[in-house]
This record gives structure tokens, C-alpha cells and sequence, in this order.
């Protein structure tokens, strides 16, 4: 597992605000209530994280480490938790490098139960917010009105861009079959037949007009004769004019990915610029339905009432966890060096760069 050595780790801390540069500030914000599902009974079958223990038995001999130990690592769902952390240190550190600025971390409902709505004390002092949406839709998480309003004021400010990660769906179907034949697609004996995730993302999506939904979870083609190769991206590389994509041919194997579907029939401010091939060998009620590819990275750019931008990219593009780390850092790269200046002017009385922040917040 990939670790910071530029410094000392530093826990249940409130957040320094970082002053503007001219440089991005980038905030990862995970939508999960820590203690509801780290106490989740695992003894239930569905919709829920997998315990370290689980893990170790599945992935025998990877984590038979001292690293990953009882004596080292919490065993129980909790732990998961934690390596979802762990496994985004690699993309905090070049973010780091190409900013200038710490990426700050922060959780809806953190360990100690300390809970941390979307406002002004992360909002202010940030450039890129990036939602992970990995709260499991039982644990019943929703952005609220005010939240959704205050996004809404920041993504008038200049230079904001808001990334949008809602994980798979999977085994939505009451049809048990059905269930089956997703569980049997993508593989992954970790995965519940149903695993639902999302609901403070769609909730925050459909708050601010994004006609995107978090389908599925969809394994994808691997290059011939291999067998975790992801096959490259279909990119519309017309419709990238900010260059998102630069230098970018793959994204990395997970085995169970979210399909953006596209809700609305009116795509003129919504960008689809990358398909993911599928797995053809293994039935899906997708593909059964004449799917070949499913939709992966989407953007919202500025128009004459927003001045950021939003993007589609599942949180698990974000780790590295799955593998596929040279294309992906040329991606994160592309994510930490946009340029700060925006398309649009923004509304007269809106916020700017250089305004003050207004207050810290707690990171976890």
C-alpha cells in the first residue's frame, strides 16, 4: 500500500483553511456514515462492506502481512474503510506536487460519530471537491436543501469544479436470476448480490439538475490474452475541449463499475467523452440488451449561470486499489493542473478567487 512519507500523519483535527495561490485546492469528501457502516451486522447478506477478514480470506495470500494484521489493522468492516483511505494517498500525493496544497479529507459522519454536512467551512478554501459516493443507500444519507444551495453558490465562483464519484448499484432486481447473473458477471466474491450505493449522491444530483444515474456495476473488457488488462477507453476526444483526457488510454480494471446513464434527451450541456468496453463472455442483463460499452467519464461544462464545471468519474478511479496507475496518473494530473480561469464570467456579487475564507472544517 502506497504511503506519504513528506510528513506525520495527523488525525481528528480541524482543517487549516488554505489561502489562494492561483493554484488548485482539491477536498475529497466521502458520503459515509462511518459508524453506521462500520457497525453494520455481518451476519446480513446484502449491502454492505466487507469485513478485512473477508478480504484476507478472498484475496489469500495479498494481505497475509504484518501490515494487515490483527496486531496492525482493524479486521472488522472498519478496516475496509480505512483502505479505501489508504488507497487514495497516491493520488493525494501528486495532487500535492502539481498544487502546491494538501488535499484535505473529509467524511460525512466521521469515526468519532462527528458529523460534517457540504457548507462553507470546505467549501471556502476549495477548488475541486470531489464527492465519493460509497454510503450504502440503507444507511440513508441525503443532501440536504442548504447543502445543495451552497454548492450551488460556490459552482458560480470561478474556477470551481465539482467531481461526482456515485459507486455501483447492483442487484437492484427483485428477480433473483437476475441477481445471479450480475454476481456472475462481474466476478467479484466480495460483492453482495446487492450492493446499492449512491443515495447522497443522486440526491445531491438531482438537487443541482444533473440528469446523470449510477447503474449497474459492469465488469470491464480486458486487452486479449490478458486477464486484468482493461481494454482502452472509447474517448470522443472532439468533445474534450479542456483536455481532460490528455495523455489518458485506460482508466484501471474494477471489476464492477458504474454505468453514467444519461437521463435526459436534451445532451447539449451534458458531454459524454469516454465509453468503457464490457466484458462480453460474462451475461449481464446490460449487455443482454444489446450493450456493448457503458458510459464512465461525463462532463457539465460552464454555462451562463454555473462557472465550474462538474464531472462523472467513479471514485474507485481515484485509488489504487485496482491497478492501472500510469494512464491514471496522467488523468489525476489533468484533474489537479485545470486551469483555474473559467469560461464564464461569473454572476455579478458572486465570490471570487481570491476571497477570504470563512471558517475551518473538521477533516478526519
Amino acid at each position: 500500500m502506497s504511503k506519504s512519507e513528506s510528513g506525520a500523519r495527523t488525525y481528528n483535527q480541524i482543517q487549516v483553511p488554505r489561502r489562494f495561490t492561483g493554484k488548485r485546492r482539491i477536498s475529497i469528501y466521502w458520503t459515509w456514515n462511518y459508524p453506521w457502516e462500520s457497525n453494520r451486522d455481518i451476519t446480513e447478506m446484502d449491502n454492505r462492506f466487507s469485513t478485512i477478514t473477508e478480504v484476507r480470506r478472498v484475496l489469500w495470500p495479498y494481505y497475509e502481512t504484518n501490515e494487515f494484521s490483527a496486531k496492525m489493522f482493524l479486521q472488522g468492516i472498519a478496516g475496509t474503510l480505512e483502505l479505501f483511505h489508504l488507497s487514495t494517498l497516491r493520488f493525494q500525493a501528486l495532487a500535492g506536487e502539481v498544487t502546491g496544497h494538501q488535499v484535505a479529507v473529509y467524511q460525512r459522519i466521521d469515526q468519532a460519530g462527528q458529523k460534517l454536512p457540504i457548507d462553507d467551512r470546505i467549501l471556502a478554501d476549495t477548488d475541486t471537491l470531489m464527492v465519493f459516493g460509497l454510503d450504502h443507500m440503507v444507511t440513508e444519507q441525503e443532501a440536504s436543501r442548504d447543502e445543495i444551495e451552497a454548492i450551488q453558490r460556490w459552482l458560480t465562483r470561478e474556477g470551481t469544479c465539482l467531481i461526482l464519484g456515485p459507486h455501483h448499484d447492483v442487484g437492484v432486481s427483485e428477480n433473483l436470476d437476475e441477481r445471479a447473473m450480475e454476481y456472475a458477471h462481474h466476478g467479484d466474491e466480495l460483492v453482495p448480490r446487492q450492493q446499492r450505493f449512491g443515495k447522497y449522491t443522486r440526491s445531491l444530483m438531482k438537487g443541482l439538475g444533473v440528469p446523470v444515474e449510477n447503474r449497474y456495476g459492469l465488469r470491464p473488457a480486458v486487452v486479449k490474452g490478458t486477464t486484468d488488462q482493461i481494454a482502452p477507453l472509447t474517448t470522443i476526444r472532439d468533445l474534450d475541449t479542456a483536455g481532460w483526457l490528455n495523455g489518458v488510454e485506460t482508466f484501471n480494471f474494477h471489476p464492477h463499475l458504474p454505468h453514467y446513464a444519461i437521463t435526459t434527451d436534451d445532451t447539449s450541456g451534458v458531454k459524454l467523452l469516454a465509453t468503457q468496453a464490457i466484458d462480453l463472455s460474462r451475461p449481464h442483463p446490460f449487455t443482454e440488451a444489446g450493450n456493448r460499452e457503458f458510459n464512465i467519464f461525463i462532463w457539465m461544462p460552464p454555462n451562463d449561470t454555473r462557472a465550474g464545471d462538474i464531472l462523472l468519474a467513479d471514485s474507485t478511479i481515484f485509488t489504487t486499489l485496482f491497478g492501472g496507475v500510469g494512464s491514471l496518473e496522467n488523468f489525476w494530473r489533468n484533474i489537479a493542473a485545470a486551469p483555474m480561469a473559467s469560461r464564464v464570467q461569473p454572476p455579478r456579487g458572486v465570490p471570487t478567487l481570491g476571497d477570504v475564507t470563512r471558517g475551518p472544517a473538521h477533516v478526519g
